[in-house]
């Protein structure tokens, strides 16, 4: 297995604490039972796409942070689901995830969450019974549609693709609480 650790991609299906985390087949945009032929084609059309040198090219001197993640991002996945034994380790593991997500502790509102500002960003928490929390930052927010001021009040950009709710994780403990973004 060339390329990343058992690590990178454990980091690419936790990526934190929260569970909106694009799979590797949606960064690809190929389906879980994809043939090794899709996922090469789908991963060249990707890197094709999102590369910064195209960027670049559109007259766009400066490639933004987020273009570069996109590209790495697709790097990442064919990385992974271009080999067998570790696209079924993290199968593996995605499936374990998903079991996981399952099963939460409490069910929460942004109404009932503890808004701490910091100079670049606001984080919403929520106390857990082992004493630690529940968190979320509104960078970790903003990834998902929604921006958080610095007093907890959420604005939804496109209620159509945010999530009806969010999956945390506490910061010490295994316990999972669900955040619920979209009340309808």
């Amino acid at each position: 297995m060339a390329g990343l650790s058992r690590d990178s991609y454990s980091d690419m299906l936790e990526g934190g604490n929260f569970s909106t985390q694009e799979t590797l087949y949606e960064i690809l945009s190929v389906r879980k039972d994809a043939t090794y032929d899709e996922i090469r084609a789908a991963y060249k059309s990707a890197a094709l796409n999102t590369h910064p040198d195209k960027a670049q090219m559109a007259l766009n001197p400066l490639v933004s942070s987020s273009e570069k993640n996109e590209f790495l991002s697709v790097q990442k996945a064919w990385e992974i689901l271009r080999y067998p034994k570790s696209r079924a380790e993290y199968d593996k593991q995605l499936q374990s995830s998903r079991q996981n997500l399952e099963i939460v502790a409490t069910e929460i509102e942004i109404d009932d969450m503890i808004v701490e500002s910091t100079a670049d960003s606001v984080e919403l928490l929520y106390p857990c019974r082992c004493g630690d929390y529940f968190s979320i930052t509104s960078r970790e927010l903003g990834q998902i549609g929604i921006s958080v001021r610095e007093d907890g009040e959420m604005e939804l950009h496109t209620s159509d693709s945010v999530p009806a709710s969010v999956v945390l994780g506490c910061g010490s403990c295994s316990l999972k609480a669900r955040l619920v973004t979209n009340k309808t």
